[in-house]
């Protein structure tokens, strides 16, 4: 039996050792914390890597806490809908799209690995800090001082991964796009139906939010996850970013002429007990993935702004991939064949990212709408904004066969 060490139980670490070990690998995860932790807010799992989740049989462990996104609404800051794209099955997505908290996410993953790979297949306080290889086996080394061998070595290590600085020692520092991004958690009453991600603003100054927790939903209550965006002139953290950070709150007077029906975005973050604070970064993508027995994948490959929420799907996609391309190619063909498939569509929406991916139409609608009283049909086409839309899909590989009509009030 082939055996794998993955570097990092991140999202995209754990379901490539439950895909890898589906098929028929020999898997071990290595994480460099001394204890796992539920961190970090709101995430979003996109159809096509739900539908993976769904494959693995997490689909009833995932409907049990996650939102099943009805859809995103695009907004002004004055309230106006600029468009309602569906992400949920009856739009025609074979799995729904997940709003969730991305600790609950983790642990999910956690917990499965080591019930179905042994109680074991996880050690904490392992940080993979380099390897070496022979045409045989890689041989992977830990920042303890301990090293073992395997058939292959997975870099899921994330943004600053040693699987990576290896491979591409003289790589720069991260790619700052000049967006300072302030998040928050907090429980309150349900915005609408309690199952739409509101995203509105521009450019310059942006609100996201959506409900992150079933369980709240069902009991008429959200835990609601927000993101405010803001350009500024001197970035901060760059090289020390850290999504723990504690975030200032002079932010929020940037976002007190949001006007929405639905919400006071203003009373939702001074609400917030604990802000954090992260610079919006990304790496320029790489032209190889891969050396011998070891590859990359997730954020260790391909890290990219949060705009049209897909890092952590890509990551899903990656072990999916990864598993059944290794399962078919003999030794590290397997790797080269994933990185293959699967590189060039991340480049792709890395690339789109930094271009504002879906949320171009904020951009569109903040140059043509002056004030409240303006009507966004009188500006804006539907076509118009479905060309957007439907071009990012088809770059980050997700379909769907209808799309909603926008309205001023959902």
């Amino acid at each position: 039996m082939r055996r794998v060490a993955i570097a990092g139980a991140g999202i995209g670490g754990l379901t490539a050792a439950l895909s890898l070990h589906e098929m028929g690998f020999e898997v071990k995860v290595f994480e460099a914390v001394d204890e796992l932790q539920p961190l970090g807010v709101g995430i979003n799992l996109m159809p096509h890597s739900s539908e993976v989740l769904h494959g693995l049989g997490l689909a009833e462990a995932l409907d049990d806490i996650a939102v099943r996104t009805r859809c995103i609404e695009y907004r002004t800051k004055y309230g106006h809908v600029i468009q309602s794209d569906p992400r949920n099955v009856e739009a025609g997505f074979a799995s729904p799209q997940y709003s969730i908290h991305r600790g609950e996410c983790q642990f999910l993953l956690f917990d499965t690995v080591r019930s179905r790979l042994g109680a074991d297949s996880v050690e904490t306080g392992m940080m993979v800090e380099s390897y070496d290889q022979t045409s045989d086996q890689v041989n992977v080394h830990f920042a303890n001082g301990r090293s073992y061998d395997f058939d292959f070595l997975i870099g899921g290590d994330g943004l600053r991964s040693n699987v990576r600085r290896q491979m591409h020692p003289d790589e720069g520092p991260p790619h700052y796009e000049g967006t300072m991004m302030y998040r928050g958690a907090v429980e309150m009453e349900q915005i609408g139906d309690g199952r739409t991600m509101v995203i509105a603003g521009n450019h310059d100054v942006k609100f996201v939010t959506y409900p992150i927790s079933e369980k709240a939903r069902k009991q008429g209550r959200a835990l609601t996850n927000w993101v405010a965006e803001v350009r500024v002139d001197q970035p901060r953290h760059i090289k020390d970013a850290d999504w723990t950070r504690r975030g200032t709150r002079d932010f929020i007077q940037r976002f007190n002429d949001f006007v929405m029906h639905d919400m006071n975005v203003v009373d939702i973050m001074e609400s917030t007990e604990a802000i954090t604070e992260f610079p919006m970064i990304d790496r320029d993508p790489l032209e190889v993935w891969t050396d011998g027995r070891v590859t990359l994948l997730g954020d260790a490959a391909h890290p990219m702004y949060p705009i049209g929420a897909n890092g952590a799907s890509q990551a899903i996609i990656d072990a999916k991939v990864l598993a059944e391309k290794l399962a078919e190619a003999p030794e590290s063909a397997g790797l080269r064949e994933y990185e293959k498939i699967r590189r060039p569509i991340t480049t792709k929406v890395v690339l789109t990212n930094r271009q504002s991916g879906p949320e171009k139409v904020l951009d569109i609608a903040d140059a043509r709408v002056t004030g409240p009283d303006d009507r966004v049909e009188d500006l804006i086409t539907p076509e118009e904004l479905e060309e957007v839309a439907a071009s990012y899909r088809e770059i980050a590989g997700f379909q769907k066969k209808s799309v909603m009509p926008a309205t001023d009030a959902q």
